[in-house]
C-alpha cells in the first residue's frame, strides 16, 4: 500500500475514508482499490486507532453518496444520451426499454452482484441510470450493497488484524484471498436466489397441473 496513503488514513481518519471512497464511486481513480482501502482502515480498527462502527458507517456513506450521484447523473441525462445515440451506447431505444422492464421487475438480485463486484461496481451506477431505472428499485439496493460492501471488507481487515503483516508480505496472493472470499459470497447469494426461483416455479406447474384436473 502506498506510504502516502498509509500516512493520510492513519493522520485525517474517518475524513480520509470518506474522501477515498467517495472519489472513487464518482469515477475518480485513486492509488488502491477501495476494497483494499477498507481491509486496512479494518485493520486500523483492530489496532484501536480507529472505532470500528465508525469506520463502517463512513465507507457505507461514502459509498452510497458517491454512487447515487453518478446514478443521478445519468438517470437525469439518460433520455438524452439515448436519442443522441453516441458510439458508446451501441442499444437501440427498444433494447433499452427491454433491458428496463426486465432489471426493474427481476434484475434486482443482478444489481447487487454487480454493486458487489471490484471491477463492475461504477459501471452499474452508470448503466442503470442510462436504463432509467426507477429510483424505488436502484437506491434500496444501492443501500444494501453499500452496507454488504463495506461491513464485509472492514471487518475482513479487523478479523486478519493479528495475521496482518505476514498477508502484507504477500499482497498479491491477499488480494486474490480477497476476490476468491467475495466470489465466495456471491456464489452462495446465486445459488439461493435460483433456488428459490426454480421452487416457485415448481408451485406455478403444480398449481397449473392442478386446475387442469
Amino acid at each position: 500500500m502506498p506510504s502516502e496513503i498509509v500516512y493520510y488514513i492513519t493522520k485525517y481518519g474517518y475524513l480520509a475514508i470518506f474522501i477515498l471512497v467517495f472519489l472513487q464511486e464518482i469515477g475518480m481513480p485513486n492509488p488502491i482499490p477501495n476494497e483494499l482501502l477498507l481491509v486496512f482502515s479494518g485493520y486500523l480498527s483492530f489496532k484501536g486507532l480507529l472505532f470500528l462502527p465508525f469506520v463502517i458507517l463512513t465507507a457505507i456513506s461514502a459509498d452510497f453518496i458517491g454512487t447515487n450521484i453518478l446514478y443521478f447523473l445519468f438517470y437525469k441525462t439518460g433520455a438524452l444520451i439515448i436519442r443522441k445515440k453516441p458510439k458508446w451506447v451501441p442499444l437501440s431505444a427498444g433494447l433499452m426499454d427491454r433491458l428496463t422492464n426486465k432489471i426493474s421487475k427481476e434484475g434486482q438480485l443482478r444489481i447487487y452482484i454487480f454493486r458487489l463486484t471490484p471491477f463492475t461496481r461504477g459501471y452499474t451506477s452508470v448503466i442503470t441510470g442510462l436504463l432509467q431505472i426507477k429510483p424505488n428499485v436502484f437506491l434500496p439496493i444501492a443501500l444494501i450493497t453499500s452496507i454488504s460492501w463495506a461491513t464485509i471488507y472492514v471487518v475482513i481487515g479487523h478479523l486478519i488484524g493479528p495475521s496482518w503483516n505476514l498477508l502484507t508480505k504477500n499482497i498479491e496472493s491477499f488480494k486474490y484471498l480477497l476476490i476468491a472470499i467475495l466470489a465466495v459470497i456471491l456464489s452462495l447469494f446465486i445459488v439461493l436466489y435460483y433456488s428459490r426461483r426454480r421452487t416457485k416455479l415448481r408451485v406455478k406447474e403444480d398449481i397449473n397441473d392442478f386446475k387442469t384436473i
